[in-house]
């Protein structure tokens, strides 16, 4: 499979309000940055911005990022699912994962998490691929955002839908341990039937559901 990247940046807000989303990211670009204090969500921040540089570095890779000076204040990170997930099983050159996307506290309300999909998705680049993510509800900032696990499953499927990512059944155990959990997939308008197949019996480990 081809891995298209077109390199895309707008500007959101004006004068002192004014942060460049762009992306895909090159890592030597992307290392000159720093990361908002605030992303932690996954790993402590230095430690964040190392696993986005060499996340950028893979071929299947991309990082989009807001940027707000020299400074990182939101990103979205796509690559190839991790080796010990099912949904590596099918070793697919053609499932690709939206492995975390997060924005600081500070900049949250300002349509950031929707600009960065818009630029990653833009130009039809994603479009040979099948791109899942998988969302947990322990992932979530409910403390900050002081929604319901329900209210925030409506807001990540509503932001997921603007890329034309839809919910997915699965018998993945992880993601059946809360009902919360779900699965959002988007089928590029060039992935072949097969690969859709192949997507199915990793969906799928009981056949009879499918």
């Amino acid at each position: 499979m081809e891995h298209i990247k077109l390199y895309r940046e707008e500007t959101v807000g004006e004068r002192e309000r004014r942060r460049v989303v762009q992306g895909p990211m090159r890592p030597e670009d992307l290392d000159k940055l720093t990361l908002h204090p605030q992303l932690d969500a996954f790993r402590r921040p230095a430690e964040q911005h190392a696993a986005l540089v060499e996340i950028a570095g893979l071929p299947e890779g991309r990082i989009i990022a807001a940027v707000e000076g020299d400074t990182v204040v939101g990103y979205v990170t796509f690559h190839y699912p991790d080796e010990y997930e099912r949904w590596s099983e099918g070793k697919m050159d053609d499932l690709i994962e939206l492995g975390a996307i997060e924005v600081a506290n500070d900049y949250r309300g300002e349509g950031l998490s929707k600009k960065l999909l818009e630029i990653a998705f833009a130009g039809g680049q994603l479009d040979n691929a099948i791109v899942f993510t998988t969302e947990y509800y322990w992932h979530w900032d409910l403390e900050s955002t002081r929604l319901s696990v329900w209210d925030y499953r409506k807001m990540m499927e509503d932001l997921m839908k603007n890329v034309d990512m839809v919910w997915f059944a699965t018998d993945d155990p992880e993601i059946c341990s809360h009902p919360a959990n779900c699965l959002m997939v988007r089928v590029g308008r060039h992935v072949p039937q097969d690969s859709v197949e192949d997507f199915d019996r990793l969906r799928f480990r009981q056949r009879f559901m499918y």
